[in-house]
């Protein structure tokens, strides 16, 4: 039985193969000077990670193993504890409080990113748990995204509550909502539309649905989850600037890091963005979402 941590190691391959082996192009037999943690800072850019915090992690780097001859191990462990010290923060803990009923979860981000499946993985892990869901399958002008999504409640035995396409996606949600309030559920996942093309459009459309889901319940969403896919690189960045200038952001769901050499896009998003990372997907099976380790994730990004 492959663990988390081997999943997430066998996620990160393409990263980590890009960074390590960089590493050893980078200091084969030569010593830590000016020059070589350029090239190191370079090549840590080039990982997605951003200026901002491969200029961090080779600050801290450079203090402690300036003009000192070491290997390319012990380069990659040094650099693995500093990247877990940028990645700390976002750790938290996902958790459905059971005296708000129903828990609203509203799931943001952009088409593509992987927002219907997250909703489809993590209901799954909730109803395994014992709680009543449902989903609202807030993307109207998707016909897709109501299929995949009634696609997932059939797999797991969930309601889907939808409307006729492209109706009015603020007013389904109300009507839901309160169907979820009748039906006793204990959770309710609402999927909401992506297209940034008219990031207005999209804006008033977001904060519509938030309030017409306080007009229900007035501390709804109790949880705004933001879903990024990694390889997208640093696109994803920007995303998380944007829709946290259109809703309060709690936390992130970072996707497609299997098929990404871009895994280290989260210490960019830490730095520029400090959110809370909930979970991380390195594959297609419902457990391969799981909760999000900063040093696990740092020595996976590292084979360390």
């Amino acid at each position: 039985m492959v663990n988390f941590f081997q999943k997430l190691g066998l996620g990160l391959k393409k990263t980590s193969a890009k960074i390590s082996g960089g590493i050893g192009d980078i200091f084969t037999k030569r010593k830590i000077d000016a020059e070589t943690l350029e090239e190191l800072e370079e090549l840590l850019i080039s990982a997605d990670m951003g200026v901002k915090a491969s200029a961090k992690i080779i600050a801290a780097f450079a203090h402690k193993r300036l003009n000192k001859e070491i290997s390319t191990e012990e380069i990659k462990q040094v650099l693995a504890a500093d990247i877990a010290q940028i990645l700390k923060p976002g750790e938290a803990e996902f958790k459905v409080d059971t005296a708000k009923k129903p828990y609203v979860i509203l799931m943001v981000g952009v088409n593509g990113a992987g927002k219907t499946t997250t909703i489809g993985k993590l209901a799954a892990k909730l109803k395994a748990a014992g709680k009543k869901v449902s989903f609202i399958a807030g993307d109207t002008f998707r016909a897709a995204a109501v299929e995949q999504l009634q696609v997932w409640g059939k797999r797991s035995d969930i309601r889907v509550f939808s409307g006729a396409p492209g109706c009015d996606s603020a007013g389904l949600c109300y009507d839901g909502l309160n169907a979820a309030i009748r039906a006793g559920d204990d959770v309710v996942f609402i999927d909401t539309a992506g297209r940034l093309q008219n990031k207005n459009g999209l804006m008033d459309e977001l904060k519509k649905i938030v309030r017409v889901i306080k007009k229900v319940m007035p501390e709804a969403p109790h949880k705004t989850l933001l879903t990024i896919d990694a390889t997208t690189g640093q696109n994803a960045v920007s995303q998380v600037q944007i829709f946290k200038q259109m809703v309060e952001v709690d936390g992130l769901v970072v996707t497609k890091l299997d098929g990404s050499a871009k895994g280290g896009i989260l210490a960019a998003v830490a730095e520029e963005y400090p959110t809370p990372v909930y979970f991380v997907g390195v594959g297609e099976k419902i457990e391969d979402l799981d909760v999000f380790n900063a040093e696990d994730y740092a020595k996976g990004l590292l084979d360390v």
